[in-house]
């Protein structure tokens, strides 16, 4: 059993690890620096090959402590895999820093119909095609 417990201490130490790797991604990013794609790829190998070695973990005994104390390790990674996905996605994106990104409004303008005022111009007969009802659908 401390076999076990001691070789998910050694995976958590190493996410541990990454997850300083993971947030000098995240802070270089948000600085507007440019990260080579490899980075985040090579970071979420790592990540995965641990969650590799979790999985291989062999508990004998109390099995359900064990058990706890890897899905804690599972979740971690699993967040480190998401804002990995995300950094990588902004740094793609010439565009995500919203300080530097270009901002358009528009003020529309309107105008007169050309038939001497602002007053709507005269009901048109409906086709023959056209039914109009006033039957409409009720919803409870």
């Amino acid at each position: 059993m401390s076999k076990a417990f001691a070789a998910v201490a050694r995976v958590r130490k190493e996410v541990d690890k990454l997850s300083e790797r993971v947030a000098a991604i995240e802070v270089a990013v948000n600085s507007g620096t440019k990260i080579a794609a490899e980075e985040f790829g090579v970071s979420a190998e790592l990540l995965m090959r641990e969650l590799l070695k979790l999985d291989g973990i062999e508990a004998e005994g109390e099995a359900k402590l064990q058990r706890k104390a890897e899905v804690g390790v599972v979740r971690r990674v699993q967040g480190f895999h998401e804002t990995l996905d995300k950094l990588k996605a902004r740094n793609s994106n010439p565009f995500h820093d919203s300080n530097k990104a270009a901002s358009v409004t528009t003020k529309w303008e309107t105008f007169d119909s050309g038939m001497g005022g602002s007053t709507a111009p005269p009901p048109q007969p409906m086709s023959s095609s056209t039914k109009v009802t006033e039957e409409w659908e009720k919803f409870d």
